[in-house]
C-alpha cells in the first residue's frame, strides 16, 4: 500500500476488480493505492466497529448503505486500536458529521490512519456484481496512482488471495493481558486472541468473568497456567485451513474436557478440531442483519456476521467424532450455511457469528450465559 494524504475528496480515483470490471469515483480518506479482497457489508450503522474489527484485515469493504459517515468518529466505539480494513468504498460520504459524541469526521480518521478509499461509486451495482461473481481481489487507486487500467489490473492480479492466507497472528495481541471481572469474580477464562474485538472480553467480564487474553501463538501449558474455568476462541481473519496451531490447541482443550466456547473463526477451528472440513463462501456473510436459527430452541435471531469461510458439516444428523457426538446447532436461514456447532458429550460449542454485537442486535447475547452455564455445570 502506498499513500499520501493530500487532495483527499478531490483527487480522481478508480476501483479495479480482478475480473476486469472497474468503477470510477473520487478519493475518500488517504490518496494512493491499496489491495485486498472485495467484500460487501449490509449494515446501515456501525461503520466504526466494522472498520476496527480485526476480522476485516486485508479486505476492502464496500458499504451497501448509501450514506456513510453521518455520525463521525468517536473514541468510545472502536473494537481495536486501529482500522484494519485494507480499503473502504462508499457511495455518498457525509459532508459534515452530526453526533454529540463525534470527535472528527470519518474522512479525517481514514486519512490519519492511511486507509485508501473511494467515494461516488455505484455501490449497488458493485454489490450486485460481487453477489453474482463472488468476492475477489481488488485495487483502489487515487491521485497519481491512477494509470492505464490495464496496468492497474495487472497489479490487482498480482496481489495475494484470501484463500490460503494465514492472518490471525498478524492481528492478535503479542502480549497477554487481563480484563478484570465486573463485580465479584466468579470464573476465570483464557481467551485465545485470533483477532478478538474489544467488546467480547467486556461481555464476559459483565458476567463476573476474569478474562486472560492470550496471543494466537499461546501453548496449551500457557492456557492452563491461568487455571481457567473455560477457554474461549475468538473471531479473526484468514483461511481456517491454515490455522493448524489453533486447531491443535483446541484439540488439547477438548481432550481435557474444559468448557469451551468459540465464535466466528473459533467456530471454524472447532469444526476442524472435530474432523470437519471448511470451504470458502462465494461472497460471505457480512453485516448486522443476518437471520440465524438456534436449532436447540427453534428461536430465530438477527445476528452480526463477518465471515467468508464456513464449516462443512452435515445439517441433519449427529456426527460421531473423536471427542464424542457433535451436531449443527445453528443455521443461516438465507442459505443454510452452518452457523454453530455443539458437542453432546463434552462441554463445548461455537457459533459462526458475533454475539457481542458491537455494532448490531443483541439477540445472541444469551450465548455468553450459555457459556457461563457450562462452567457452572463443570464446577458442580
Amino acid at each position: 500500500m502506498t499513500i499520501s494524504t493530500r487532495g483527499a475528496g478531490r483527487a480522481p480515483a478508480v476501483l479495479v476488480l480482478e475480473d476486469g470490471r472497474s468503477f470510477r469515483g473520487r478519493a475518500y480518506g488517504a490518496v494512493g493505492e491499496t489491495f485486498g479482497e472485495a467484500v460487501f457489508s449490509t449494515g446501515m450503522t456501525g461503520y466504526q466497529e466494522t472498520l476496527t474489527d480485526p476480522s476485516y484485515h486485508r479486505q476492502v469493504v464496500v458499504m451497501t448503505a448509501p450514506h456513510v459517515g453521518n455520525t463521525g468518529v468517536n473514541d468510545e466505539d472502536p473494537e481495536s486500536k486501529q482500522i484494519w480494513v485494507a480499503g473502504y468504498v462508499v457511495r455518498d460520504p457525509a459532508r459534515t458529521p452530526s453526533n454529540w459524541r463525534s470527535r472528527r469526521s470519518l474522512d479525517e480518521e481514514l486519512v490519519s490512519q492511511g486507509i485508501v478509499g473511494i467515494s461516488g461509486v455505484d455501490t449497488r451495482a458493485l454489490t450486485r456484481h460481487l453477489r453474482e461473481r463472488g468476492a475477489m481481489r481488488v485495487g483502489i487507486f487515487s491521485g497519481n496512482a491512477v494509470q492505464d487500467e490495464g496496468i492497474l489490473l495487472a497489479k490487482v492480479r498480482q496481489a495475494p488471495e484470501m484463500s490460503g492466507a494465514d492472518l490471525s497472528a498478524e492481528v492478535a495481541t503479542k502480549e497477554a493481558y487481563v480484563v478484570p471481572a465486573v463485580g465479584t469474580r466468579k470464573f476465570t477464562v483464557a481467551a485465545i486472541d485470533l483477532g478478538i474485538k474489544g467488546m467480547t472480553p467486556r461481555r464476559l467480564a459483565e458476567r463476573g468473568i476474569e478474562v486472560h487474553v492470550l496471543p494466537a501463538t499461546a501453548t496449551l501449558d500457557e492456557v492452563y497456567a491461568v487455571e481457567p474455568d473455560g477457554v474461549f476462541f475468538s473471531n479473526g481473519p484468514g483461511d481456517p485451513s491454515t490455522a493448524d496451531h489453533p486447531v491443535a490447541l483446541m484439540r488439547g482443550v477438548l481432550e481435557r474436557g474444559t468448557p469451551l466456547f468459540g465464535i466466528c473463526f473459533g467456530n471454524q477451528i472447532l469444526g476442524r478440531a472435530l474432523g470437519f472440513g471448511t470451504y470458502k463462501l462465494k461472497y460471505g456473510h457480512r453485516g448486522i442483519n443476518q437471520p440465524v436459527q438456534d436449532r436447540t430452541t427453534g428461536k430465530v435471531e438477527v445476528t452480526a456476521h463477518n465471515h467468508g469461510f464456513a464449516v462443512d458439516a452435515p445439517l441433519d444428523k449427529v456426527s460421531d467424532t473423536e471427542f464424542g457426538r457433535a451436531e449443527v446447532s445453528h443455521v443461516c436461514l438465507n442459505d443454510q450455511v452452518v452457523e454453530g456447532l455443539q458437542l453432546l458429550d463434552r462441554p463445548a460449542f461455537s457459533v459462526q457469528y458475533h454475539p457481542e454485537a458491537a455494532a448490531g442486535p443483541h439477540d445472541a447475547a444469551y450465548l455468553f450465559d450459555r457459556f457461563v452455564s457450562l462452567m457452572e455445570g463443570q464446577r458442580a
